[in-house]
């Protein structure tokens, strides 16, 4: 009887020897929205999307005019030449559309790669830094998934995380 009251002694003492959770939270959003390399990669594309745009006008002008001296020697010509001009046209129409839908395509698609590496890159950082400082769990909230309730301001990691990301990366 002895023995039992000994070992329920000692698994109270060893319990209440454990240290507590450490539990912080980030605002996802703020993070990702506000992480520097996340702008300089936004700014980046917009500058490429505007020169893919501008290229695509010039296209598309390019075509306008090709249209117009087409159509002006389709009705000089007969009737059988000016179908085959027109179906030529059309059929440059269609390659022209297609060639600018799949370089948007690309755009785009190179744009999310690459997000989502940096995506990848902040929660390895947010896993370090929890690693580092102690921490048990570091949840993420978003307006749109929100997984923290209700968390007291000074386990709110987000501004702490986003500075010491953005001094990680112009470190780089």
């Amino acid at each position: 009887m002895k023995n039992i009251i000994y070992v329920a002694f000692a698994m109270l003492v060893l319990a209440s020897c454990e240290k507590p959770n450490k539990i912080g939270f980030i605002d996802n959003g703020t993070v990702i929205n506000d992480y520097q390399e996340k702008k300089d990669l936004e700014t980046k594309f917009q500058v490429k999307e505007e020169s893919f745009r501008k290229r695509a006008d010039s296209v598309g002008q390019a075509f306008q005019t090709e249209v117009k001296n087409t159509q002006t020697l389709a009705q000089k010509s007969s009737q059988k030449k000016a179908q085959e001009l027109m179906g030529g046209l059309q059929q440059k129409q269609q390659q022209l559309q297609q060639q600018m839908q799949m370089e948007q395509q690309q755009l785009t698609q190179a744009f999310q790669s690459e997000i989502d590496s940096i995506i990848v890159k902040v929660k390895d950082f947010v896993k370090d830094y929890g690693k580092e400082n102690g921490y048990t769990y570091i949840l993420g909230t978003s307006e749109s998934a929100a997984s923290v309730l209700y968390g007291a301001e000074e386990k709110d990691l987000t501004q702490t995380i986003l500075d010491a990301l953005n001094a990680d990366y112009k470190k780089d």
